[in-house]
């Protein structure tokens, strides 16, 4: 696996190897082993998967502490656009976001830690997202922030007046509006 750093410290790209032949591929998705020397010490508990169209957009949602998640995230039908944005107070990169495309094809995986408010966008007409997390979903613990908040400068690769979102993501507050409950930590 090749591991790509950011410019977001703990914010990494993950590209497997893939051996293709004539009968199609194989790669290794996950290994802990190797994950835990590459990228850290993570105990993933809980698998995700959603389904959706072009022009869907989630997020950018967390979990409250003490239900913080980290995430591994991948696309295994399509194609999105992934970003993770900072909202650690204190942080130096406090506001600014690492963005990622993930496709059925280029295999990436994209790892968000604690501390991020995630999301993604659909380009193809249909996505499957699977995403591992180190800690289980709590409803009580949800939280978010304007997936459409202009000061992120988030280029989502379609157009926002043909985003279509659920009613809790438009109702999320602007980075400037929002009280983070995390805090960086050197």
């Amino acid at each position: 696996m090749n591991v790509l750093k950011t410019h977001i410290e703990g914010v990494i790209i993950i590209e497997p190897k893939v051996f293709t032949d004539t009968r199609g591929y194989f790669f290794e998705s996950y290994s802990k082993k190797v994950f835990d020397r590459e990228v850290g010490c993570i105990d993933f508990v809980q698998d995700n998967e959603s389904c959706s169209s072009r022009g869907v957009m989630r997020g950018l949602h967390f979990q409250r502490p003490p239900y913080a998640q980290a995430k591994l995230v991948r696309c295994v039908r399509g194609s999105v656009l992934d970003v993770a944005v900072d909202i650690r107070k204190g942080s130096p990169t406090y506001g600014q976001h690492v963005s990622c495309l993930l496709t059925e094809y280029n295999h990436r995986q994209f790892f968000i830690p604690r501390g991020f408010a995630h999301g993604f966008a659909v380009l193809s007409d249909i996505a499957v997202f699977q995403y591992k997390c180190d800690n289980y979903y709590c409803p009580e613990a949800d939280g978010g922030i304007s997936i459409l908040d202009p000061t992120l400068e988030i280029d989502w690769g379609i157009p926002l007046n043909e985003a279509i979102l659920s009613d809790k993501d438009r109702r999320q507050p602007i980075l400037a509006n929002f009280d983070t409950p995390f805090t960086f930590k050197n």
